[in-house]
């Protein structure tokens, strides 16, 4: 680890900067940050995804590969530097999206399996009737598919996408995690600090093929010119981003699910309502937990409205729903796959309830976003019964965070204030900013808050309390939600 504010060249101090890339679900994109956390130069590249079976969703490892090299190329071309100048590497990516591969030669057995993929969800409902009480997505039910042979020589190395591209980049020496990586998994105990010799077990699993996990930050191992690598889970690195490090302070990232979650400090929370320990980082000793609800069908519920026509750009739908005084009695319930906390019911149906010859587009796009800030208020209140944390900041990101009604009911519901940031892309800023902190690039947290700014600030409405005049609306929502579950047959 070193401290240098510049790269030195020829007797010449040049300007430095932070890498990261961010891998998604549908593009991998790469930034170059300056000390002001400005963004210099951008690349971004498309994820192919491939679905070779129903409910089977895959991705190409060696063709992620390639894409990784070539938005860091890109945006370094983009931002006029070098790659000399470049001090550090985060890298935040999806969670859960898995492979194997052989450890002597590299090559991969098989796809990527994506954290979207439901082939294992049969075997996954099996282990929760039979062992668990919180129950992981199907894709979590991946030990099925391992190459067996593989494993009983010794072979297999199993990743999530940063540990393939740390392999990648280490040219093989490096087969490793973070907790934050790890702790997304399912098979990773959060309390015991360590991979479930338990959940292994089941189905014999060694664990031998796992990858070491390490703190959040280590070296490179010789990689270029880069001197540290910070691989994220993509959620726990816009945790970061936003500057959450204190206990109660709420990060809510909407994009095509909510995830909301509360830093819970040095301990991991237990549920019973559906809210996922994490790891947010472990820095040296210091370990902080997160506790973790989702909506899986926030920007999606919003892309189907737009491809049934209810309005043609997505910047519309807010001045779409201020133009009507409600919704007319019209209920949307968003869970195209199903409900999550506190509900948790899978076999939970879409629904659009309460249609009459006066509902017009703009009032059903406005019942669609009430439902996300509706399932914004269960998932808050299901956070502050369970944490019984005080929550001290509440701070919001991903696309569907640009929609202003959206934010100011959720304000309101909340009975809080809500910022909206200026930086959008909190993934890939909160993994340049441990990536900067480990080489000396910034040096402390409170610096990183000082680069801070707000887009706007939603303050709540409403003299009689937390969204009281919504109650008779929300109510209304709740008949239709419960309505809508347990639709679908086992």
């Amino acid at each position: 680890m070193f401290t240098m504010m510049g790269s030195r060249r020829n007797g010449l101090t040049k300007e430095s900067f932070i890498l990261s890339v961010d891998v998604g679900t549908t593009s991998i994109r790469c930034h170059v940050y300056d000390k002001e956390a400005r963004i210099r130069g951008s690349c971004t590249s498309k994820v192919v995804p491939l679905y070779p079976e129903v409910g089977h969703v895959e991705m190409d490892p060696d063709a992620l590969w390639e894409g990784f090299i070539t938005v860091v190329k890109g945006a370094v071309q983009d931002a006029g530097v070098q790659m000399c100048q470049m001090e550090a590497l985060g890298i935040s990516t999806q969670r859960a999206t898995f492979t194997t591969w052989d450890r002597r030669t590299g090559v991969p057995f098989h796809n990527f399996i994506s954290w979207q993929d439901q082939r294992a969800a049969d075997l996954v409902k099996s282990w929760n009737r039979s062992y668990c009480t919180l129950p992981p997505p199907p894709h979590h039910g991946f030990f099925f598919f391992q190459v067996h042979q593989a494993i009983e020589e010794g072979n297999c190395c199993f990743g999530t996408i940063d540990t393939w591209l740390l392999f990648k980049l280490t040219k093989g020496r490096v087969h490793a995690t973070d907790y934050s990586n790890a702790s997304s998994t399912g098979i990773f105990d959060s309390y015991q600090m360590c991979w479930s010799q338990f959940l292994c077990s089941l189905v014999s699993l060694p664990l031998s093929i796992f990858p070491q996990v390490e703190n959040t930050g280590f070296p490179s191992m010789g990689w270029r010119v880069l001197e540290f690598f910070v691989p994220m889970a993509d959620q726990q690195a816009a945790m970061f981003g936003e500057c959450c490090f204190d206990v109660g302070d709420v990060k809510i990232t909407m994009g095509t699910g909510t995830f909301m979650d509360i830093n819970t400090g040095s301990k991991p929370h237990t549920s019973v309502a559906g809210l996922y320990p994490l790891v947010g980082w472990k820095i040296g000793s210091d370990v902080v937990y997160l506790a973790e609800g989702n909506a899986a069908d926030t920007g999606t519920a919003i892309k189907w409205a737009q491809e049934l026509e209810l309005f043609s750009d997505v910047g519309e739908t807010s001045d779409m729903a201020y133009s009507v005084s409600d919704s007319d009695g019209v209920c949307f319930v968003p869970s195209f796959s199903g409900l999550q906390a506190p509900l948790n019911d899978p076999r939970a149906c879409a629904s659009l309830m309460g249609l009459k010859p006066s509902t017009t587009k703009s009032h059903l796009v406005r019942a669609i976003l009430e439902s996300v800030a509706f399932r914004n208020k269960q998932l808050y209140e299901t956070m502050l019964r369970e944490t019984c944390i005080p929550i001290t900041k509440i701070r919001v990101d991903g696309g569907v965070s640009s929609n202003d009604f959206i934010l100011q009911l959720t304000a309101d519901l909340f009975g809080r204030k809500v910022i909206r940031p200026q930086h959008r892309e909190m993934s890939s800023l909160g993994a340049a900013f441990v990536a900067g902190l480990g080489v000396g690039f910034w040096m402390t947290r409170e610096e990183l808050k000082k680069l801070q700014s707000a887009d706007k600030v939603f303050l709540p409405k409403g003299a009689a309390g937390p969204g009281q005049e919504y109650n008779p609306v929300l109510q209304s929502w709740e008949r239709a939600l419960r309505r809508s579950m347990n639709w679908y047959k086992p």
